[in-house]
């Protein structure tokens, strides 16, 4: 894996169970750059993004993810893989029965952070950066669905992630928050150096915004140019 790739597959199988799902899987990420993953659904979208944060295993093929060999991964150090991604789902998961803090707190804990005074910093200095500066002390269930997303961004962020995976997460929001969420995402991993693997069923956001496409399509994992249709 050279120095400039955060993700690195090469001729690797994706199995869900004993089913092959995606065969033959060539891809590389590099350092900051954006990336559309699209596919109807079934494709294999969903299990490619596992396979890059642990949760499915490499069991043939080559798998580099933030400098993790995939195929050596083990219970012990899956959560250093995790520790160096930042993982959005369409479903913002966040705990209902704590404030914006308190969530973003409670994932730096799990993230081994100890020092409160940078654990605050962080988090203000995030909050800030995803325009909800002072809502610290509100609940998710007050703030709106593209809010929720934007806490969700910013935890996602709070170890300085060499990747973000996000699986559909605009998929629950309408066209213009769908935008302003995605615009954010960019701009923040632009800023950070973080690379983006941003899987979506929405084609109005890739003629809008265009970027790198790569396209899960039957059983295999191509370039968008690599189509043929």
């Amino acid at each position: 894996m050279t120095e400039h790739n955060i993700v690195q597959l090469n001729e690797v199988n994706i199995y869900q169970q004993d089913n092959l799902v995606l065969q033959n899987v060539h891809l590389n990420i590099t350092k900051g750059e954006f990336v559309y993953l699209i596919g109807k659904t079934g494709s294999g979208k969903s299990s490619l993004l596992k396979t890059l944060y642990a949760a499915l295993p490499v069991t043939s093929g080559k798998g580099m993810v933030a400098g993790h060999d995939l195929r050596k991964l083990n219970r012990r150090t899956i959560p250093l893989l995790r520790r160096k991604l930042g993982i959005v789902f369409q479903d913002f998961n966040l705990l209902d029965d704590r404030s914006v803090e308190a969530n973003l707190l409670f994932a730096l804990r799990a993230m081994g952070w100890t020092d409160n005074a940078k654990m605050k910093a962080r988090i203000n200095e995030l909050l800030e950066k995803v325009d909800l500066k002072g809502k610290n002390d509100k609940m998710p269930h007050a703030i709106s669905g593209g809010e929720q997303q934007r806490v969700v961004i910013a935890r996602a962020l709070l170890n300085h992630p060499q990747l973000i995976i996000a699986d559909e997460p605009t998929g629950n929001l309408d066209p213009e928050t769908s935008d302003e969420v995605l615009l954010l995402l960019r701009k923040l991993a632009q800023e950070n150096d973080t690379a983006v693997l941003f899987a979506t069923h929405d084609y109005r956001i890739l003629e809008n915004f265009p970027a790198r496409i790569v396209r899960c399509h039957n059983g295999k994992v191509f370039d968008e140019e690599d189509v043929v249709v």
